[in-house]
Parts: structure tokens; sequence; C-alpha cells
């Protein structure tokens, strides 16, 4: 009977086994499972190992629209006070293809978020993917609105701009703008509030209260109106409230920046000599009616203070916002003998100025005679 045994070992199959399975080495003891018929017991892991995987696989198709699928434009996203996820799920249909809305919203139902606490506005940028989407609306920050303005003549004007980028209503904002307790941390009486809404843009939120706007906007003003530049007016005879009325008028006066500085000293030199400015542009703001191409009688004779034809000094309050080059134009500018200035006849925006009456007097006739001329009553 031959030898059961290899020639090349001295142990039999089952020695050899044993000796597999209580050896160190992690691939000897995997063989030993295999000489023990294993077969059947190794499909095990191998099924469970194609198990795992499908279920990665099925969870990576069935989240990867939360994931990947990109916000196809921006939208600003408004959540009102005491809002619901209804709310919130009306502004995302509104604007997004159900369904992007409708994968935000599931993810922000799951995340059970109580909007109650989430009074503002949060932009969605293109290309957000859902998941960020709900991240945003749920814990983000609020994203602040840009306002800016310029050349408005009116506090109703003003409070129309603003409350177009905000929660608060138009009148809430003319409240806050004579409120007497907040203007006095400017120095302002309550009559005095457009002079600080200075031309610029303004970064606030769109859940913001009227007063904290206004603060915003009067940081602005604070700033410019250093102590240096406070003296500067001081030297001129003008309050920082006075220089931006001023101000107002030098701007409905001209677009030209070169003028401005000396239409300013202009006014000054009226004041300082008692003369009344007879502004043009107070004249149609006292009216209130800044399409008039023509200043007549009839408008010269309007019961006003903004009327400076009939009135002395500087009207009550500015007659339109302003901004920094104006002011400086006018601090900065050197003195001047003049004390008339008249549009020029060309109509190119500029003025002829002069310090002699009957100088002015020619250049009124000349203007008035290119009036007549354009047909221009």
């Amino acid at each position: 009977m031959s030898d059961f045994r290899s020639p090349k070992s001295s142990q039999t199959p089952k020695e050899k086994c044993g000796e597999c399975r209580t050896s160190t080495n992690k691939y000897t003891r995997i063989r030993a499972q295999i000489c023990r018929g294993g077969k059947g017991r190794m499909r095990f892991p191998t099924i469970g190992l194609i198990l795992l995987v499908a279920l990665i696989v099925g969870a990576f198709f069935l989240t990867r629209p939360m994931l990947l699928e990109g916000a196809p434009s921006s939208h600003r996203i408004k959540i009102p006070r005491h809002a619901t996820l209804q709310n919130v799920s009306d502004s995302l249909h509104k604007y997004y293809p159900a369904d992007y809305a409708d994968h935000v919203v599931r993810l922000l139902k799951a995340r059970d978020v109580d909007f109650a606490d989430r009074y503002g506005s949060y932009v969605i940028n293109e290309g957000t993917s859902p998941f960020n989407a709900m991240r945003r609306l749920s814990s983000g920050g609020e994203t602040p609105v840009k306002i800016t303005f310029n050349n408005l003549r009116t506090p109703e004007d003003l409070a129309e701009v603003i409350s177009r980028k905000t929660d608060f209503s138009r009148s809430d904002f003319l409240k806050a703008l004579s409120d007497s307790d907040l203007l006095s941390h400017y120095n302002v009486d309550p009559q005095d509030g457009m002079a600080l809404m200075m031309e610029d843009t303004y970064e606030v939120y769109w859940s913001s209260s009227p007063a904290e706007v206004i603060e915003t906007i009067a940081k602005n003003y604070k700033k410019y109106w250093s102590d240096s530049r406070i003296a500067k007016a001081k030297s001129l005879g003008l309050t920082p409230v006075q220089m931006m009325t001023l101000a107002s008028i030098v701007d409905e006066e001209s677009n030209i920046q070169d003028e401005k500085g000396h239409i300013g000293q202009l006014y000054i030199r009226r004041m300082a000599k008692g003369m009344r400015l007879q502004s043009d542009p107070t004249v149609k703001y006292a009216v209130g009616d800044f399409t008039i191409k023509r200043i007549t009688d009839r408008h010269l004779n309007t019961q006003s203070p903004y009327n400076t034809y009939r009135v002395a000094g500087l009207p009550p309050t500015p007659i339109r916002t302003t901004n920094t080059k104006t002011l400086n134009a006018i601090l900065e500018a050197p003195t001047t003998q003049d004390i008339y200035m008249c549009a020029k006849e060309d109509f190119s925006g500029r003025h002829n100025f002069s310090s002699d009456y009957d100088e002015h007097l020619r250049n009124a006739r000349r203007y008035q005679d290119e009036l007549n001329r354009r047909g221009i009553h």
C-alpha cells in the first residue's frame, strides 16, 4: 500500500490543516478555511459585500439630486415673521422648478426647522445644491441687500426707494426719519432728517427696522463730518446741516462738477452780504413741480419757506440728497467776489458768473432771448 503522504512533506493533509489553524499568519488561516472545505461558508461574506455595494450605489442615486443638482438661477427667498414650512415652500416653488424646490423642502422637513426664528431674506445662488440651499435657509446668515440712492428730492422719494428693499413701509421710514430721539444722536432736529441721507451705496438687511437703516446711513454722515470739516464749515458761517442744505441747492443748480464749488461760494457770499439766495431750484421745490423749464413771476410769488426769492437765508431743509463730492467742492473752493450767476445761453449746463449787476442783467437777457427763440415759456 502506497504512502499517503506527499513526497515533499512528511505531514498528512489533516496534520497540515491543524498547523494552519494554529498559525498566526492570516493568509495561512484563510488557506486553512479553504482546506476545511469552507467554500459554502465563504459565500456569506461575498454576498454581504455585494449587498453593501448595492446599498451604496442605491444611496448614491437617491441622494445624487440632493447633493449635486444645482439651482438653475439665483433668487432671494424671503422668510416673513412667524413663517411656516409652507410659506418657505411657496417661495421656493415661485422661483424654482418643482423638482428642485421639492428636494429642498424634503430636506428642510427632515431637519425639522422652526422658521418662526428665521425672519429674513436669503439668497440661493445659481448652482447651489438642494442640500446647501437647505443649510442656507435653516442655519445660514441673512444675505444683505444693497441700497443705492442719488438725486432724490423729497423724503417721500427716499422712503419709496428704501422700502422697496426692506420689509417695512414708506410711512414707517418717514416716521423714523423725524424721530427726535433717534436724530438727537447726530445733533439733528426732527425736521432735518434728510440732512443725514448722504448719497452712497449701503448694505442693510431686508429684516432691518427703519431706525437701523437710518443709523447705517447716518454713520456715513457722522464719519464725513470730522472736527476739521466742522471747523471749516464754521469758518464759512455754516453748520454741517446747513452745509448739507447748501450742497443740495448746488446739486440742483448744476451737474458740472467743476462749477459746484464756485456756486457754493457765491451763495455763501450772498448770505454774508445779507442778500437773498434767489435760487430757481428752491422755487421749483416750493411749487412742487420739478419739470418747470422757465421760472415766471407766478412761480416767484409762491408763498413758501423754500422760496428763496421771498425768504432770506437757506431753506428749512435740503431740497434733495447730496454727496461728498459736492460738499468737498464747496469747502475747498477759493472765495470769490461773484454774487450773480445765470445759465449760459448755449444750454451747456454751465453758468455765467459776475460780481457786477449790470453784467448780470446782460447775461440774463441773452439767456431769456434764447428761451424765447426756442419757444420755452
